[in-house]
This record gives C-alpha cells, sequence and structure tokens, in this order.
C-alpha cells in the first residue's frame, strides 16, 4: 500500500513541475537569452538594457494586439503593412493640421480601427478564412502606402513647432531614465494582461480558443467576439504606427513594418502562446518580445552576416515551436 501511496504522491509532484514548466517556460528561455545577451555584451550598462526595451515596443505593442486574435485559433497577418500605413497617413494628418499631436494620435487610432473592423466583419460575420483575409489587407494595406506616397518617405515636418515635442520630447525621451516607448509598451501589457486575466471577456477568449462549440453553447456570441478581437488589433496596430511615427521622424513605405507580422508571432510563440488558441499567458509576450529583441543584439555582436540575421531567428523560432510541442505531449 505503502508502494502505490508514493507512486501517487511522484505522479503528483511530476504533475505539478510540468504544470510550472508549461506555464512559465517563457521565463526560463528569457533568461537563458539574457544571460547570452549579457556574455556577449561585455560592459552591459543600464541605458543598454534600456535600449532593448526602445526598441521592442512598436513589436511588442503590435505582438500584444495579435495575441488576442491567437487566442482564439486565428491570425492577422496585415499588422506590419497597417501599421506603415497608418503611420504615413498620420504623419499627413500631422504636417496637415500645422503639427497637432492630438489629431496625429487620433488618425492613428481611427484609421486602426477601421482596418480591425473591416478585417474582423470578413473573418467574424462572413467566415471567411483569416488567413487569406489578413495575407490580402497585408497586400492592399502596403500597395495603398506606396500609392498615396508616390513611394516616397513620409516625414515630420521639423519645422513645426510641437516636433520637438513629438519627437525628442515623446519618441525619444526617458521617464526616470525608463523610454517614453518602452513605458507605452508596458502599459499596453498590463491593460491586455488585466483584459484577459481578469475581466468577463478575457475568459471569452480563452473559452472561445479553447473549444468553439462549447462556447457558442455557453451562449458567446463568438462572431461579434472576433470582431471586436480585430478592431481591439487594430486600435494597437494603430497605437504602434504612432509611436513608431514618433520615434523614427520618418516613414519608408517599401521596408518599414516589413516582418513585422512575423517578428511579433515571433514574440508571441517565446512568450509561450499556444498557436492554436486558448492556451499561454499574455505577460509572456514582454519576455518573448524582449527575447526577440535581445536575439537581434546577440548576433550583432557575433558579427554574424546580416543575410543569415533571419536564418537564426528562424531557427529560434522553431525551437520554440518543438519546445511548446515536447511540452504538450509530455502533460499527455
Amino acid at each position: 500500500m505503502s508502494d502505490v501511496v508514493i507512486e501517487v504522491k511522484r505522479a503528483k509532484t511530476q504533475d505539478k513541475i510540468l504544470e510550472f514548466w508549461e506555464r512559465f517556460s517563457y521565463v526560463a528561455i528569457f533568461i537563458a537569452i539574457f544571460i547570452t545577451f549579457v556574455v556577449v555584451s561585455k560592459n552591459l550598462t543600464w541605458s543598454g538594457v534600456m535600449l532593448v526595451l526602445r526598441q521592442s515596443a512598436v513589436i511588442g505593442i503590435i505582438g500584444f494586439g495579435m495575441v488576442l486574435v491567437i487566442l482564439v485559433g486565428d491570425i492577422d497577418l496585415s499588422v506590419g503593412s497597417g501599421m506603415v500605413l497608418i503611420s504615413g497617413l498620420s504623419v499627413m494628418a500631422y504636417n496637415a493640421t500645422g503639427g497637432n499631436t492630438f489629431v496625429m494620435l487620433l488618425a492613428a487610432l481611427g484609421m486602426g480601427l477601421v482596418a480591425g473592423l473591416f478585417n474582423g466583419i470578413l473573418v467574424g460575420l462572413a467566415k471567411m478564412p483569416p488567413f487569406i483575409v489578413t495575407l490580402a489587407t497585408m497586400l492592399i494595406f502596403r500597395s495603398m502606402a506606396l500609392y498615396i506616397s508616390d513611394s516616397k518617405l513620409y516625414e515630420l515636418d521639423s519645422s513645426l513647432p510641437s516636433f520637438r515635442t513629438l519627437h525628442y520630447g515623446f519618441g525619444n525621451s526617458s521617464f526616470l531614465t525608463i523610454p517614453i516607448a518602452g513605458l507605452m509598451f508596458l502599459l499596453v501589457a498590463a491593460a491586455v494582461v488585466y483584459l484577459c486575466t481578469s475581466t468577463k471577456y478575457g475568459k471569452k477568449i480563452y473559452a472561445l480558443g479553447s473549444n468553439p462549440k462549447a462556447a457558442r453553447l455557453a451562449g458567446i456570441n463568438t462572431e461579434w467576439l472576433k470582431v471586436s478581437l480585430f478592431v481591439i488589433c487594430g486600435l494597437l496596430v494603430g497605437f504602434s504606427a504612432f509611436v513608431n511615427a514618433a520615434m523614427n521622424r520618418s516613414v519608408s513605405p517599401a521596408t518599414t513594418g516589413q516582418t513585422f507580422e512575423m517578428f511579433a508571432i515571433a514574440g508571441i510563440v517565446l512568450g509561450g502562446i499556444s498557436m492554436s488558441g486558448g492556451k499561454g499567458h499574455t505577460a509572456g509576450i514582454i519576455f518573448g518580445t524582449l527575447s526577440f529583441t535581445m536575439v537581434s543584439r546577440i548576433i550583432d555582436a557575433f558579427e554574424l552576416s546580416t543575410t543569415m540575421n533571419n536564418t537564426v531567428k528562424g531557427i529560434i523560432l522553431l525551437m520554440a515551436i518543438a519546445l511548446q510541442m515536447i511540452k504538450r505531449r509530455s502533460r499527455e
């Protein structure tokens, strides 16, 4: 009888270890990458760490928008192209209004809302495949950004009185040594984590991602829930577009935002979120996004060819997905 008790206790202990690893493996991945980053950086300073946070801001904000869509088993490939189109048009709104930063922000959020609503209606109400819909809008948004600007840069007018406040004050300044852009990323993270973990709306998201049929039977309006998630994603893409324009002063319709959707997904996967939906803690995206940014810095430190940059990132992404599969099989 004692052998049976010991075996049961051992099984319970293994279950607890597996559950802990499943929930917080992204922290271990982050620590491993951070230690590597510290070693290769040699004389790492606080400002160097804050630079990583700043460089993660735009991708991180986009990632927190996309994760809401991924949690219900969908995807949004248009976020990078949408960001560059919205960035460009918001810059035009800023210049046209004589440097009104508030109008620029409202324009970015408004266009993000419209883009998200368009995707959401096609996916949630028309029930079109999200991969195809957002692939199409990705092409549309990039093409529109190029057409409107005639393939030229969108640039903030530096002669306007509010330019220094927007570009240097908001986009490139710090508060208590923490970059303002990084603070915006952390505030968005706190809002989305709270939404997903402490509200009924968040419970509906996980319910839909875990079991769509059961969610419908429970009375959840799954169609409009999906629409609302794409709208929130669009709003965060709009906000990221505003932050990006403020940080960089100019927007290239040809190159800005390229592969941002892939980088956002990479941060989500490294953050422990399941691509099949319904699993993962959204706080992990902070660690995942920072990890992915540090990987870029590590590659630079090793002075590898720039043509190999995405190869290394792709391998790390495959390893993260393999880790998710190992965790799932171990749990089973």
